[in-house]
């Protein structure tokens, strides 16, 4: 049949129970427990067989029971209350005038029924939106919407991962299609090599803050377009470009069209970086700006956040497949390829194809990593897009990470911070005092809320297994087998996450008889869930998982070891909420930050990990573990050898005796402290609002006043600044700078002397005080290299000769030791500390 046009039919809310619909139609539901308490109580039957999705609930639930609960008092009460809070907590200003931050991230993860996320970069991102919320952040955010979403994993007998991809039933998404301020629907257009592709624009609110989300499945479009959105991730370089495409030049004039102005972008991921090139269309042709000025605009207003400590994992095109595009949109962008291109290389490098994290690095002052180690990692990676910089001066700074605490806490334990510290806790912990009273909850309480929430996760992973046998047509002993497994008595562990070659999914398996043992102990048994997908192309982490189903398939483990399938926020949740430890083995400097142990964390669960990412600032001994103290290897094989054992002696002699040390038979008092040390250590730092309170002030607020400061009075700043970078690039190459002259013997100085220094600096037409001339002094090594070097200015003294000028400086030894000095000439100012290739001018030799 042709021309078929669907109907959907739900049943008639109620004018009473009205509000119910716009709850549903918002993701806030998703981390307020109130409004998921009150949808269950309306029929936990069909809010749990609607895989706890409210609209597919509304659709589902009868219509007598509708009617009967219109005239519930009390539960008419509860929707009065939770309307109030709703309207408090999503309340915005539609259009701000000033400060608006627009948010682009190829995914986002905000509940497990709305498939736009593959894993922790896209939860990240949605939780980062909820957090803004919360915040009542003016900011907007740009994603793709795709129908058929991340895939669905399922495994054969052998124990391969095989990908499902089932379409997304648009009814039952809190979607919508977004219009104009003139209330008209808003399509975008992308200009291709083949020919114009059209975009649907849809907007999915999370609080107040609105998710546009840009889909090619559109009547206009061929079928080779209409794909590019049907998959997260999917389809191969061309099709890869395309989404990039889309998400940054399509995402930036769907926002136009609604006629909204964001002063700062902020990139999540390279993937996000032709950003910039919608900017400059949008500075030239709606500003007038000309476009080195709307480059100076562009990147001082941008933030950029990396997330990939891996090189290869770093996106890259080919060249003549982004130039072919680029020359596609130049008619309307206006901008040649070969202006833009070489902004995704390093500076000097013509060979290199063109790099996305180095084209959002360059065309952002903001930039980070995501914990401290990897800040340091980043500086690393990237120090050649600033030859000749130090690398702790690098403009790639950090915020570490955090999650969204009420998406992810157990109720139970969220119901004892709300008594313990206020209902207002996630405000409080800012402040040490109040932070400090989550070690007062008592210890029984503490237990009996995890004990509930381990229950929750044993019930749901038997549930999980016996629906994964029954889709391979299981025998009856089998199905059997399934309700059997795990022991509510045993210490439960826990390994979920992408399985991917560096997470060393299977260094637990490097010893399989000592793991049996200790599976088996007569005294402290422990027992294992695993769950995580591989990427569709990544043979080896598919491979990981086979590894993982082979050992749990042995006879002596089979009940206290497994594998569970399609890892998605659903599972997440129940294993972060209850299991007893939270295992993590990556390669150390490999793993940007991780979320899941946060999450972990905050519901008391004990983290065991290598000192990576975030577990370099969370890690104490009083509220996890660590595996190892931080070595680096050059052998992977000896890594892993050798952390193997650290693990399975960390296992042995520390987790699992201090897990079953109950005084008496009664509850593990010394686990319970390391439990509320743990949360007390996640709330109070590693949480999203406290991430994006710290984008807000490190990162938007500099970048938004930037921006205005640079587009008011026509734009009279930011044409001084390209005046004067003109002047940078004819003028800066002529400086010269000499080395520093003591007035002194200086190998003859003790502890507390001074000495003047001296520097004559060639400004070569430069003015004076276009120029500064820094001091560098620190410790020097073996090879005289400064390591963590200070910098002060030194003052010019009166006149110039010939374009020479003397500079001075007086300076104190700090104490004893081997010390290194030198001099530099940068720009006067700020404004130029980011810029790449960076202006700077050493005496003699770099550091």
């Amino acid at each position: 049949m042709k021309n078929v046009q669907i109907i959907n039919v739900a049943p008639s809310i109620p004018a009473p129970l009205r509000f119910l619909e716009t709850l549903a139609r918002n993701a806030w539901w998703s981390w307020s427990q109130e409004a998921q308490h009150l949808f269950r109580r309306i029929d936990p039957v069909v809010w749990k067989s609607s895989n706890e999705n409210p609209l597919q609930f509304l659709r589902e639930v009868p219509q007598a029971t509708l009617e009967s609960l219109s005239h519930d008092l009390g539960l008419l009460s509860q929707l009065a209350r939770l309307e109030e809070t709703f309207a408090e907590c999503t309340a915005r200003d539609p259009n701000p005038k000033h400060g608006l931050v627009a948010y682009f991230s190829l995914e986002f993860g905000l509940n497990e029924n709305i498939r736009l996320y593959s894993g922790g970069l896209g939860i990240l991102a949605g939780d980062h939106l909820k957090a803004a919320s919360d915040l009542a952040l003016p900011l907007v955010a740009v994603g793709l919407f795709y129908f058929q979403g991340y895939f669905e994993q399922r495994l054969n007998h052998e124990g391969w991962q095989q990908e499902v991809y089932p379409d997304s039933e648009i009814q039952n998404l809190p979607i919508k299609r977004a219009r104009n301020t003139a209330g008209e629907l808003v399509t975008v257009t992308v200009q291709l090599p083949e020919g114009e592709l059209f975009a649907r624009v849809w907007v999915l609110k999370v609080g107040s803050v609105p998710l546009y989300l840009l889909d090619t499945n559109e009547s206009r479009n061929p079928p080779e377009f209409r794909e590019i959105t049907s998959r997260l991730y999917g389809g191969g370089h061309v099709n890869r470009l395309r989404q990039e495409l889309l998400l940054a030049v399509g995402g930036f004039r769907a926002l136009v069209a609604m006629e909204l102005e964001p002063e700062v972008c902020h990139l999540n991921e390279g993937h996000a970086a032709f950003l910039s090139l919608a900017r400059l269309e949008y500075l030239t042709k709606t500003k007038g700006l000309d476009l080195n000025t709307a480059y100076e605009v562009a990147s001082r207003a941008n933030v950029f956040t990396t997330h990939t400590p891996v090189a290869a994992g770093n996106e890259t095109f080919a060249v003549d497949l982004v130039e072919a595009h680029l020359k596609a949109l130049q008619p309307s962008t206006g901008i040649d390829p070969w202006w833009f291109i070489p902004y995704g290389r390093a500076p000097g490098d013509t060979e290199a194809p063109l790099s996305m994290t180095i084209l959002g690095l360059r065309f952002a002052h903001f930039a980070n990593g995501v914990s401290a180690l990897h800040g340091d990692v980043a500086r690393r990676m990237w120090q050649h897009v600033w030859p000749h910089q130090v690398r702790d001066e690098l403009p790639v700074r950090h915020v570490t990470n955090g999650v969204h605490a009420t998406t992810w806490l157990a109720p139970e334990i969220q119901a004892l911070l709300e008594q313990y510290v206020g209902a207002d806790w996630e405000k409080r912990v800012s402040d040490p005092a109040q932070l400090a009273r989550v070690l007062e909850i008592p210890d029984e309480e503490i237990w009996r809320a995890h004990d509930t929430a381990h229950s929750r996760l044993l019930r749901s992973a038997r549930a999980s297994m016996e629906k994964q046998l029954l889709q391979r047509n299981a025998s009856r002993a089998e199905l059997s087998y399934a309700r059997g497994i795990l022991d509510p008595e045993v210490l439960t562990i826990g390994f979920a996450r992408r399985a991917a070659s560096y997470k060393r999914a299977t260094l637990l398996l490097s010893d399989p008889d000592r793991l049996e043992a200790l599976i088996n102990h007569s005294q402290r048994p422990v027992q294992f869930i695993y769950a995580g997908k591989a990427h569709p192309a990544d043979n080896h982490g598919k491979d990981f998982i086979r590894q993982v189903v082979e050992f749990s398939k042995r006879p002596g483990v089979r009940r206290r070891f497994f594998f569970l399938e399609n890892y998605d926020m659903r599972i997440a949740r129940y294993l972060v909420q209850g299991v007893d430890v939270w295992l993590n083995t990556p390669r150390r400097r490999v793993e940007a930050s991780g979320t899941s142990g946060m999450k972990a964390a905050m519901n008391g669960v004990i983290n065991a990990s290598i000192l990576d990412g975030w577990w370099c600032e969370g890690y104490k001994p009083e509220c996890g573990f660590a595996i190892g103290h931080g070595e680096e290897y050059e052998d992977d094989e000896y890594a892993d050898q050798v952390e193997s054992a650290a693990l399975y002696k960390l296992l042995e002699d520390d987790i699992a005796p201090l897990y079953y040390d109950r005084p008496g038979g009664g509850d593990p008092i010394r686990w319970i402290a390391m439990m509320k040390e743990s949360i007390k250590m996640a709330v109070g730092f590693f949480t999203s609002r406290r991430m994006v309170g710290e984008y807000r002030d490190s990162f938007y607020t500099p970048a938004s006043a930037n921006y205005r400061e640079l587009m008011a009075s026509s734009a009279k700043t930011a044409l001084a600044i390209t005046a004067q970078r003109q002047r940078l690039d004819s003028l800066w190459s002529m400086v010269r700078v000499e080395g520093p002259q003591g007035d002194r013997e200086l190998s003859q100085l003790h502890s507390g002397d001074s000495f003047h220094v001296t520097c004559p600096v060639f400004l070569g037409g430069m003015k004076p005080e276009e120029v500064a001339v820094q001091f560098c002094f620190g410790p020097a090594d073996a090879q005289s290299r400064i390591s963590a070097p200070a910098f002060r200015e030194m003052k010019p003294e009166p006149g110039i000769r010939d374009g020479w000028m003397q500079y001075s400086l007086t300076v104190s030894c700090p104490g004893s030791g081997r010390f290194g000095m030198t001099t530099r000439a940068v720009p006067a100012g700020g404004q130029w500390h980011s810029v790449s290739p960076p202006y700077i001018t050493w005496a003699d030799s770099h550091l």
